[in-house]
């Protein structure tokens, strides 16, 4: 499959004619229905295309910079080689399609290294099966283990070394496990050290590597928990970590180095490349902060404690540096904001909001740092201008679904909410013309949307429910979205 910009819209899911033409079911058997029967259906893409989805990865080739892999949060691997013009998926042959890393051996850009597992443990995040590798851009790929991490946040490389890597592993988002920490291989992924653990409920959240001394490293741990029934973010496994040695030994830093004081939850690292020496962190606490080394992280200083610098910090938790100005700043949240005074402060940078919110992953070309790749809900943005404005790019399928329904019109239309872009409604096919094009699909709810019933009687009106556990009432003809609740009781 490729898509293009340059080729009219494109679909963003595939749905396979509804549940109703789905594999056969496990006991298809007891119904007496022949397997057989479903052997020549085929998925088949009837849109939307008004979005994209949730992006988790990005990393860029730097000798060619218009060579792009995208990562998604269920979607799989992307790769362009014109600049986001046109795409095509390269992961979609491995077992899982949740992507929390991606890694370019920068030396020689065919090596790459996917780390599989969304790295932001929301309530429906997908999860992975370790690490793979490619050694020719893409095309084919090596499981090299580490299958029990379950989701990976990041992955560094020795710019010299290709066999060496080191790998941030969150572990089991739901409950506990050992297969957790920064784990390192020196043999190109056949074998694997635990190079810093600390215990079953907290696994490495975010790693980086000094830029001049690649033996010198800064892991973040955290421990976290999630359950159906709540969230726990942070505790005393939480905290800082830097080593100097390559991993084999690991020195903790604490509020006696500057860091804020008492228990710590998610921490993201970021290390100037054009002055080592200068480090950021933003750091989840009681009063979360933004901290700034300028000795290489030896001793670290708040910079700023703003609480919305880092205000949902198990979603969005990273933190950037531009390549050649080592006090312009960038954190990811449900906004971009930018700081060109070392964090001090922050501004919205230029019209990032316009292609989306909720920011997960960032690229800057390092030989021109003006050229910028975002990834958030809703897909990926490219700027050429530092993030003054911004492309949104329209042909990465990797939109989701939570629930699917369908009317009794013929034809019939489809309806579905997806993660953080609405609730829509569409046909299964059109008679007029050989496409379904994006007009033909229409917005009948917001933000996360979930399930979507039409009224049995008249398809043009229904419900939509969106997050919060709100209901809709839509109606197509009208255009009406109206709330709706339960009466409450005198």
């Amino acid at each position: 499959m490729r898509t293009s910009t340059s080729s009219g819209p494109a679909v963003v899911l595939a749905l396979a004619l509804s549940l109703a033409i789905a594999p056969a079911p496990a006991h298809a058997a007891d119904t007496g229905m022949d397997p057989g029967l479903w052997a020549g259906l085929q998925a088949r893409s009837i849109g939307p295309a008004a979005m994209s989805g949730r992006v988790t990865a990005v990393e860029g080739v730097e000798s060619a910079p218009d060579t792009v892999y995208v990562g998604a949060a269920s979607g799989g691997v992307w790769k362009t080689v014109d600049g986001g013009l046109t795409w095509e998926p390269i992961f979609d042959d491995q077992a899982v399609a949740s992507i929390g890393a991606i890694a370019v051996f920068q030396k020689n850009p065919d090596v790459v290294w996917v780390g599989t597992g969304e790295g932001n443990p929301r309530n429906s995040a997908s999860v992975g099966d370790g690490v793979y590798r490619s050694g020719d851009g893409g095309r084919t790929w090596t499981h090299l283990g580490l299958d029990a991490t379950e989701r990976i946040s990041r992955i560094v490389l020795d710019p010299d070394d290709p066999d060496v890597a080191y790998v941030a592993a969150l572990g089991r988002e739901w409950g506990e496990n050992a297969e957790r920490g920064v784990f390192k291989t020196t043999d190109g992924g056949r074998t694997w050290k635990k190079v810093l653990y600390v215990d079953e409920r907290t696994g490495a959240a975010d790693l980086a590597l000094d830029p001049a001394n690649p033996r010198k490293l800064f892991a973040a741990m955290w421990q976290y928990r999630r359950w159906p029934w709540g969230f726990k973010s942070g505790g005393p496994g939480s905290g800082l970590h830097v080593s100097y040695d390559g991993g084999a030994t690991w020195k903790r830093l604490t509020a006696e180095d500057g860091l804020p004081k008492g228990e710590l939850g998610r921490i993201g690292i970021a290390v100037a490349r054009s002055a080592p020496e200068i480090v950021y962190a933003v750091v989840e606490a009681k009063r979360s902060a933004i901290v700034r080394s300028a000795d290489g992280g030896r001793t670290w200083k708040t910079v700023n404690d703003d609480p919305e610098n880092a205000e949902r910090p198990f979603y969005y938790a990273h933190i950037w540096v531009d390549p050649a100005r080592p006090n312009r700043v960038y954190d990811l949240m449900a906004r971009v904001k930018v700081s060109d005074d070392s964090g001090a402060t922050f501004e919205r940078l230029g019209r990032s909001r316009d292609i989306h919110g909720d920011y997960h992953a960032l690229w800057i070309d390092p030989r021109r740092p003006e050229h910028m790749v975002i990834g958030e809900d809703g897909g990926l943005g490219v700027s050429r201008d530092r993030g003054a404005t911004w492309q949104f790019v329209s042909d990465l399928p990797i939109g989701q679904y939570y629930h699917v329904a369908v009317d009794q019109d013929v034809p019939y239309h489809v309806y579905g909410g997806l993660q953080d872009n609405g609730a829509w409604r569409g046909p299964s096919s059109v008679w007029e013309r050989d496409a379904i094009r994006n007009g033909a699909w229409q917005d009948i709810g917001f933000g996360d949307g979930f399930d979507c019933r039409p009224d049995p009687r008249d398809s043009t009106r229904g419900y939509s429910l969106w997050q919060g556990g709100h209901v809709i009432v839509w109606d197509v003809k009208t255009g009406e979205r109206r709330p709706v609740h339960p009466v409450k009781a005198a």
